[in-house]
Parts: structure tokens; C-alpha cells; sequence
């Protein structure tokens, strides 16, 4: 029987290229500024731009490099999926109603997630405080321009409502809505104010440091060059994922279609993360006591072993962050909003799990402790085998969650179960050894 071929992925690989070069070269200047600003005889301090406003700026100039390759080029504003009708836009009476009750829910809903902001106290402590004052300069703004955005819209969409419109219609009352749609959009919008304010806050750290690096520092040792190495990629991810969260819009074909729908798929994501996460220091999956990372461990090693180590860990942060950035504009946890199948994912469904808990073990050896004392060993190697547990959890739940919304991810799925993956590889060789007879005693 003939193999399924490998459908053909929503999101090209020029699009996450493209964030990359906006990226690369907002921070290309943002280390060259104290140059710059010398040269154009500007009256600022002769320092790289490494505050927690030029990290936010990064946002913008990856996010804008994609979008302009995914409408310049990918034409994505053309596709079906976008909902939208181009060639028939309706006059402005006819949707102005549907735009008002519409309207009414997007400021209602930005109404709760602000509130819920105000009374999670976890938002007003550490980073998340930078958060905080990002999302409050852009509340007037966000509702000013949602008006004209909305009107604009509603004119060229197909079915302009959407789960917006029935929870408006839900709110004034006049007109029947449908408590699933509601639903959706609710689910979709928990997830962009969750997430949201999560990566705003961790924008500014790894930014600055990036920016005031002396090269010096990079080329030390084996070991410093694996953590620059390695903040350059985390880095990466965040931005381009940033970048995903916010420009959630259907004229980019980026909308969320939906999200996920299962209580166990929201709980093995939320653990993973502030404030509910079960892997911080003193939480039930904290597997860093009495441990020490691989540069303490294998200081004594040859250089070349060093080196070798050290590759490995780079290359499964490159991993980690290309599946992000092959995202391009539609990376978001918890939420369907297209397929994949090239970049990593031409390799493996959730190669962005498998890279980082590999990472994980090698980076921290956890069955190796500074306290001398097997049961930590024990201890730490089992929990850190439940965080993998936890990772996995969360694959079959977002697997479940796109296999009953998506036609095309069933075909990829099922291209997976058929093609020479590197999952299937490591299952093939698991089989094998598993069905390998016992030797036999001589007789």
C-alpha cells in the first residue's frame, strides 16, 4: 500500500526567517548603539540599548518582518481559512449592528482579563510588574483602535460573528447567541491573557544580557560558549513567540480557530508555568536538589569531549527554538491555528518537548548530586522522569485536541504513523530490542 504523503504545512519557513533577520537586526543595532548614537551626534548616553523598552521594541520588528512576508509573499490574506471576502466588502449600515455588539464583547472581555490582572497578586511582583505597566499603556489605545479594526473587518468577513459577537449578543441581550461559541471565544481569549502577560515579563532579562555581552565572555571556555550559546536561542524563542501571541488576526490567517477544550490539556500546560508550575524551586517536581550542572560535573574532561557535550546541548536548543520560529506568526500554546509539517516537524510531532527535556537531563544530570546521598540521586532522577511524564501528558492532550478539529492534522498525523520519523526510528529500536530473543545457555 502507498504511503501518505506529507501534507503541505499553513505556515511557510519564510515566514519565521523573516522574524529572525527583524530580530538579528534590532539587536544588531541595539549593541552598535553607543557607535551610532556617536556618529549622529545623538544626546543619549553611549550605552547599547539594553532596557526593558528595546526588548519590546525586538517584538516589533520581528513580528513586522513577518507579517510583511506572510502578506507580500505568502499572500496569506487571501486564503479561505482567513474568513474573509475580499472582493465583496458590504456597505458600512449593513454591519454596523453586528460591529457594535461585537465591539461590546471584545471591551467586556478586555474588561475581565483586566480585573482578573488586578486582583491575581502574582502580577504585581518580580517581572511581572513590567508586564503590567506594558498592557496598561496599551489598554486606551487597544480600545480606540479596536473601533475602526472591528468596522473595517466586519465588512469583508464572510460570518462576521464570531465568538466576539455572540458573547456581545450575550451581554445586551437582543439578539440569540450560542453558549458554544461563547465558550470558544472564551477559551481563546484565557489563553492570550494568560499567556500574554507571561511573555512580557520575560522579555527584558535575556535581552539585556544579550546586548551588554562582551564577546570575550563567548570564546572563554567550552562552557561559556554552550550558555551564550544557548541564551541567544532562548532568546530567539521568546521574541518569535511573543510575536505569535499578540498578532492573533484573521487578515494574517493567524485567528485562533480554537482552543483547547480538555480540563487535562489546560492543567498539564498551567503546571509548566507561573504561578501554578510544579517545576520551581521547593515544588513538588523540583528535581535540583543537591545537583550541579554539566560544567561542574565534567570539568575534568578532555576538551574535545567538552566541546562535543556542549554542541549537543546547543544543537537541542536550536531544535527547541526552530520549532518555534517555524510557527512564524501562529505560535501559541493550548490553541489551533493551523498545521505544521515542515522544519522539526517534518521529523517528529513535538520535537519542541523531545529537544527540551533532553536538554533538561543532559544539562543537569540529575542522577549526579552534590550531597553524596543515593536516595537525592534516586529522588531527583525519578522526578525529573515525571517532568518528562508531564511533557508527554501534554503532547497527547494538544494531539487529541487538534485530531478532533483539524482534517489536515489527521493527515499529518497519520503521515507520522507511516514516514521515517525520528520518533519512529527510536520506536523501531525500542521494538527491536524488546523482541530481541534471550541468548540461550551453551549446552
Amino acid at each position: 500500500m502507498t504511503a501518505p504523503s506529507r501534507p503541505p504545512s499553513d505556515v511557510s519557513a519564510g515566514v519565521g526567517l523573516a522574524g529572525l533577520v527583524g530580530l538579528f537586526a534590532w539587536l544588531a543595532v541595539c549593541r552598535a548603539w553607543p557607535a551610532i548614537a556617536f556618529h549622529l551626534g545623538l544626546a543619549t548616553p553611549l550605552e547599547p540599548l539594553s532596557g526593558p523598552t528595546a526588548a519590546l521594541a525586538a517584538v516589533l520588528f520581528s513580528g513586522l518582518a513577518m507579517a510583511l512576508w506572510s502578506v507580500l509573499v505568502d499572500k496569506v490574506h487571501r486564503r479561505p481559512s482567513t474568513g474573509i471576502d475580499w472582493t465583496r466588502p458590504r456597505p458600512l449600515d449593513e454591519v454596523i449592528d453586528i460591529s457594535i455588539t461585537k465591539i461590546a464583547g471584545l471591551w467586556a472581555t478586555w474588561a475581565v482579563i483586566g480585573f482578573a490582572y488586578c486582583v491575581a497578586r502574582w502580577y504585581w511582583q518580580g517581572q511581572y510588574v513590567f508586564a503590567m505597566e506594558v498592557l496598561g499603556a496599551a489598554m486606551l489605545p487597544l480600545f480606540v483602535l479596536s473601533v475602526p479594526y472591528v468596522l473595517w473587518l466586519d465588512r469583508v468577513l464572510v460570518d462576521p460573528r464570531d465568538g466576539a459577537w455572540h458573547f456581545g449578543a450575550m451581554l445586551i441581550g437582543r439578539e440569540a447567541c450560542d453558549p458554544e461559541q461563547v465558550r470558544i471565544h472564551w477559551r481563546a481569549w484565557a489563553v492570550k491573557g494568560f499567556f500574554c502577560a507571561f511573555m512580557i515579563s520575560i522579555l527584558p532579562p535575556g535581552w539585556a544580557e544579550l546586548t551588554r555581552l562582551d564577546w570575550a565572555e563567548v570564546f572563554a571556555s567550552p562552557f561559556a560558549m554552550t550558555h551564550w550559546l544557548t541564551e541567544l536561542l532562548f532568546l530567539v524563542d521568546v521574541q518569535i513567540a511573543m510575536v505569535g501571541y499578540l498578532l492573533t488576526c484573521k487578515p494574517l490567517d493567524a485567528q485562533i480557530r480554537s482552543a483547547n477544550p480538555h480540563l487535562a490539556g489546560w492543567v498539564a500546560a498551567l503546571v509548566c508555568y507561573p504561578p501554578f508550575i510544579l517545576m520551581g524551586p521547593g515544588s513538588p517536581l523540583d528535581y535540583h536538589y543537591g545537583t550541579a550542572d554539566w560544567s561542574v560535573w565534567l570539568a575534568g574532561w578532555p576538551a574535545p569531549l567538552l566541546w562535543l557535550w556542549g554542541g549537543v546541548l546547543v544543537a537541542l536548543t536550536a531544535v527547541y527554538a526552530w520549532a518555534t520560529v517555524a510557527f512564524g506568526l501562529r505560535f501559541s500554546n493550548l490553541t489551533w491555528r493551523g498545521t505544521l509539517t515542515n522544519g522539526p516537524y517534518r521529523w517528529t510531532r513535538h520535537p519542541a518537548y523531545l529537544s527540551k527535556n533532553l536538554f533538561w537531563w543532559l544539562s543537569t544530570l540529575p542522577f549526579l548530586v552534590t550531597t553524596h546521598n543515593v536516595n537525592d540521586a534516586v529522588r531527583n532522577t525519578a522526578i525529573m522522569a515525571l517532568v518528562s511524564a508531564v511533557y508527554f501528558w501534554r503532547a497527547k492532550t494538544e494531539e487529541a485536541h487538534l485530531l478532533a478539529e483539524d482534517p489536515k492534522y489527521r493527515e499529518y498525523h497519520a503521515w507520522m504513523e507511516q514516514a521515517p520519523t525520528l520518533t519512529r526510528a527510536l520506536g523501531r529500536l525500542l521494538g527491536a530490542a524488546r523482541r530481541r530473543p534471550a541468548l540461550q545457555p551453551a549446552e
